[in-house]
């Protein structure tokens, strides 16, 4: 099996910050980054060259092989910020639905402009993730 290629970096998130062109979208990623850091009590960390993640857990990916990934983490893309937030997780109820102008995908919620979400709703999710990944992962 291949190395995960995801890991935490040193880059430091604040150069990530600066390269997103928009400022709206900058901001927007520094209001999400301040309520997935506000949530885990973790500091953001560059996970590759464009994940900022928090937290770690170690999973079982094969017989004897273990990978790290962050347990909440986001990304600036083109068409929109990527929030890894578990999406597909049953434990979410109608939390993702509450959470206002979404795309969902198995993994990942897909928000254009943090004034398109209910930020209360967000923590919600965000706090069953990081329990559920921490009580499953300890």
């Amino acid at each position: 099996m291949a190395e995960n290629k995801t890991k935490a970096t040193v880059v430091p998130v604040s150069e990530y910050l600066a390269a997103i062109e928009s400022e709206q979208r900058r901001t927007d990623v520094e209001a999400l980054i301040d309520v997935m850091q506000r949530v885990t009590g973790e500091p953001p960390v560059m996970w590759g060259s464009s994940i900022v993640g928090f937290g770690s857990y170690r999973y079982e990916c094969g017989k004897n092989k273990w990978a790290e990934s962050c347990i909440v983490g986001l990304s600036s893309r083109k068409a929109a910020i990527s929030l890894y937030v578990g999406a597909a997780n049953e434990e979410h109820g109608d939390s993702i639905a509450q959470l206002g102008n979404i795309k969902a995908g198995k993994g990942c919620l897909y928000v254009k402009k943090v004034s398109d979400i209910d930020l209360s709703v967000l923590e919600k999710i965000v706090r069953t993730t990081v329990d559920l990944n921490r009580e499953r992962y300890p």
